[in-house]
């Protein structure tokens, strides 16, 4: 990895950054002199979204790094091989397969991307955020969220639908952010969710859906929680259009530590 010396301090992640609204995010980052680390597991496109904004911003500090976010092994190899601080994780990387997949691990593709993926980078990566100056996590969730189910997490009783298997874990993903909130609210990292705006997309349209909006409108309430003055002292909150909702999901604690110790024993 090349050397993170900078004279600006604010170093970001953002993950699936090479979708519609994970490169808007990117992108508006480095317009605004944050030096930022796109990651995904396709290189040809982290490739491209990377030469896309230096030619936007020929003097943008800009890499990539290629992590398959749905695989353990791979996020410890992204912190194993990580030089310096973070200031900034914007968990984003989602994938809505149709049919029922499952990962070598043999963990159900949505669970293992949606879920397990922001649920190692938070664990891998915090401690480079640690006591950082105004250190964020933003979990980009959504207002389409529940039919989690504890005792079937994989759909392997369940009949595979991929709405609901992303609406589970976009509940998971709320809940995560409470219980991640609290765990690392002493080493001052604030972390938040958020549900973007409503982009025409690969992962909506996988879900039947189409958007509105366009992918710079979607980014806008992640952007806003990960770098405004506003937001900088909420933590374990859910937002909507930069506005906090009340989330239901963050109301049963043992749920959400139950989820948390389920998702620590995934080796």
């Amino acid at each position: 990895m090349m050397s993170m010396e900078t004279t600006n301090p604010k170093i970001a992640i953002v993950t699936g950054a090479y979708g519609a609204i994970g490169f808007a995010i990117a992108k508006t980052l480095v317009k605004n002199n944050y030096e930022v680390f796109l990651v995904g597991r396709n290189e040809r496109r982290l490739g491209e979204a990377v030469a896309t904004i230096l030619v936007l911003y020929p003097e943008a500090k800009v890499w990539y790094e290629v992590v398959d976010l749905s695989r353990k092994q791979s996020v410890q190899d992204l912190a194993n091989r990580w030089e310096g601080p973070l200031n900034l994780l914007v968990n984003n990387a989602a994938t809505t397969p149709r049919d029922r997949l499952l990962t070598p691990e043999r963990l159900e593709v949505q669970f293992a991307t949606n879920v397990m993926g922001y649920f190692w980078m938070m664990q891998y990566m915090h401690k480079f955020m640690k006591n950082e100056n105004d250190a964020r996590i933003v979990n980009v969730a959504s207002y389409w969220a529940g039919d989690l189910d504890m005792d079937d997490l994989m759909f392997e009783v369940r009949h595979y639908n991929n709405d609901k298997a992303y609406r589970q874990s976009k509940q998971a993903d709320r809940m995560l952010t409470v219980a991640f909130s609290e765990k690392l609210k002493n080493d001052n990292i604030k972390v938040n969710a958020c549900h973007p705006g409503d982009v025409n997309s690969k992962l909506s349209n996988n879900l039947g859906y189409g958007g509105h909006e366009l992918p710079e409108k979607g980014a806008e309430t992640p952007l806003w929680l990960a770098s405004s003055d506003e937001a900088k002292n909420f933590t374990g909150k859910y937002f909507e259009d930069k506005m906090e909702m009340k989330c239901q999901f963050s109301k049963n604690k043992e749920a959400i530590e139950s989820l948390y110790r389920f998702c620590s024993q995934i080796s």
